[in-house]
């Protein structure tokens, strides 16, 4: 699926259609279509590991998430826009039933901060989830 949706810097209204897409992309099991809301040279970078750049990068790291929760439902919270940066806040649902996968339900919330690039597309995300709480789910503590 390839994005038709861009982003404007100063347009609350695009950004928030754009970011809709964004999720309905992660949900898709597609993860192709998520590298295709970024930049060619687009970067995505989750908590702090390091970035993966490029769409070829993005379609793997995105394809990661999609494989370990077959079932991935990724929610747009809220979305706001600042000087050509926007912040999407997200909410991830899924079982992480996935090769190796544990068999136990996650829920987490997190967020990405974006640099619109030049076509209206992501030209930098710097996402943070809390990765403790993640992996506390992902072992079934409570």
């Amino acid at each position: 699926m390839t994005q038709k949706v861009r982003m404007k810097p100063d347009d609350i209204q695009s950004t928030q259609s754009f970011a809709e897409a964004y999720a309905a992309a992660w949900c898709s099991q597609d993860a192709a279509s998520v590298a295709d809301c970024y930049e060619r040279d687009g970067s995505l970078r989750v908590n702090d590991d390091p970035p993966a750049i490029g769409r070829e990068a993005i379609t793997a790291v995105a394809q990661g998430f999609m494989t370990a929760f077959p079932d991935m439902k990724v929610f747009l919270d809220d979305v706001t826009l600042d000087e050509g940066r926007a912040v999407f806040h997200w909410t991830l649902v899924g079982t992480n039933n996935g090769p190796a996968g544990t068999g136990r339900p996650v829920k987490i919330s997190g967020f990405e901060e974006w640099q619109i690039g030049p076509n209206g597309l992501i030209g930098s995300s710097n996402g943070h989830f809390d990765a403790v709480d993640y992996q506390r789910q992902l072992a079934g503590d409570k």
